[in-house]
């Protein structure tokens, strides 16, 4: 596992997929697919994206 940070080259909006996917060992792709599909349940899914993008640093 790596440290989790936000990769310069694979990013879609703010790479926090990509970075949660580097560190857990997931693909970018099933990550960003997983949150889509949480936006479907009711929750601040946003949010907590939008945290995690000021709080993950940028490499």
């Amino acid at each position: 596992m790596s440290t989790l940070r936000r990769p310069r080259d694979r990013r879609w909006i703010g790479g926090v997929c990509s970075g949660l996917g580097d560190r857990f060992g997931m693909p970018a792709g099933l990550v960003r697919t997983l949150f889509v599909l949480s936006c479907l349940l009711p929750g601040p899914q946003f949010v907590v994206y939008i945290i995690l993008w000021i709080m993950i640093p940028s490499e």
